[in-house]
């Protein structure tokens, strides 16, 4: 096996396939932005969840398992000559890994898809009420219509093509308005977070959710289904090569991530819910911009989740080719089927915690080091294999009892109500006056007083 940083891991025409030739650059932006999806706006929810000083260490390690674990998917791609996830554990498991690998990759992405349709409808509709003449009884202030119409519009058309790397700059696209939304989060932080009163358990070092926290973490940093797709656009497609764009998108997905939880969770604390942007008050003009701007960066993340749904689809029912007619018409059957559930779904937290502890986890903790372990000639103390079989045991126990403790104790979701700092008429994103009764008892359907 040739292990050399120097040389292609991957034979150059297998990989390519049907794309096309990336840059560094163009492979990094279609990494980041898959990384930095609907997940991020979760994650000051999973410091609640965790606990926000136990949250921050998870983070940290939610995030180098990321990077640890997409490199050791290459590698293993390496060892048994495969250039795709599922014919890498074909290879290391047959038929039966093949099969439930194919399931997990394709509903991540399919769920992902399903949670940028919610934010989208729970984001645009508050938008368009901005908007003078846009009363609660128009069309642009309900979400099934916003869902369906950005849905044809935007992110049907940009799914439809065929060459990942023409995703680059819409990618690049994407990051610039997530920074602008980061920025806006931290501001609201100096600005209406002092003017919130804190829950008595706000800096709780760990709270009893900790485990689902770890799901929406897996969640928002889960890119592995597409990493073989965006090695294989690669233009120098080498172990060097490939482990700086790991290296660089994890990191920047880490520093973009950190702020983004730091920020929500310092500003909501205990009131902190699944969508971040539930949280600020619909007059509130900055949390409108955000807003806007996060809607943007959902239809322009959303393809590349389209992308690998349909691989997997491809490369289980079709040999991998697609004519064109076969591709448009799965692309758009995904897209109604992915539409239609979203239309009937809208508490986002749930969807993040069911999808990060059923097809994150397995696919972040749980495969790459299993099919490693399998394919690996390394003794059992090699720092790989031993690094592998911690992660491989935790990925087991954080999938087990997530899915329990989901099951048993779901979250409320208070989807489309003002929070209670909102609802005095006179409070506004930078003027708000809580009563010292309030301050003392809070709870989710106070009234301003």
């Amino acid at each position: 096996v040739e292990t050399d940083d120097g040389k292609a891991l991957i034979p150059s025409k297998k990989c390519q396939g049907e794309g096309g030739t990336s840059s560094f650059s163009s492979a990094s932006f279609n990494f980041i932005n898959s990384i930095i999806g609907s997940g991020i706006i979760g994650l000051p929810y999973s410091m609640k969840q965790a606990g926000f000083p136990l949250g921050i260490l998870l983070l940290f390690g939610v995030a180098f398992i990321t990077d640890y674990s997409i490199i050791l998917l290459i590698k293993g791609g390496n060892i048994s000559g495969t250039w795709t996830y599922q014919s890498l554990v074909n290879r290391a498991f047959g038929l039966t890994g093949y099969v439930i690998l194919s399931v997990l990759q394709f509903l991540y992405p399919f769920i992902a898809m399903i949670s940028y349709n919610i934010v989208a409808g729970d984001t645009l509709t508050k938008v368009f009420l901005r908007i003078p003449g846009v009363g609660p009884d128009s069309l642009l202030a309900e979400r099934h219509f916003v869902i369906l119409l950005t849905s044809i519009l935007f992110t049907l058309p940009l799914s439809l093509y065929r060459d990942i790397s023409k995703l680059g700059k819409v990618s690049l696209l994407s990051l610039v308005l997530t920074l602008g939304i980061l920025v806006i989060v931290i501001i609201r932080t100096a600005t209406l977070g002092p003017q919130i009163p804190a829950t008595d358990d706000a800096w709780t070092f760990a709270q009893p959710n900790a485990i689902q926290a770890i799901g929406v973490m897996s969640f928002a940093f889960v890119c592995h289904h597409n990493s073989f797709m965006i090695y294989g656009s690669l233009e120098n497609r080498t172990l060097g090569n490939w482990s700086c764009v790991t290296h660089t998108s994890v990191l920047s997905a880490v520093v973009v991530s950190l702020l983004f939880a730091i920020s929500g969770y310092s500003t909501f604390t205990g009131y902190t819910q699944g969508d971040i942007f539930e949280n600020y008050c619909k007059n509130d003009n900055l949390a409108t911009a955000g807003r806007f701007c996060y809607g943007i960066s959902i239809f322009l993340t959303f393809p590349i989740e389209c992308f690998v749904t349909r691989e997997v689809i491809s490369n289980m029912f079709f040999n991998g080719t697609l004519t064109t007619l076969a591709h448009v018409l799965l692309t758009v059957a995904i897209m109604a089927v992915s539409t239609v559930i979203s239309l009937a779904f809208d508490c986002l937290g749930v969807v993040l915690e069911l999808n990060g502890v059923l097809s994150a986890t397995p696919l972040v903790f749980i495969i790459p080091t299993a099919c490693y372990l399998k394919l690996s000639d390394e003794r059992w103390y090699h720092g790989d294999s031993l690094i592998s079989c911690l992660i491989l045991i935790a990925g087991v126990f954080v999938m087990i009892a997530g899915l329990v403790m989901t099951i048993l104790y779901p979250q409320e979701c208070s989807h489309g109500k003002e929070m209670f700092y909102c609802l005095s008429s006179n409070s506004s994103a930078t003027n708000i006056t809580i009563s010292s009764n309030l301050i003392e008892t809070p709870n989710w359907n106070a009234s301003i007083v």
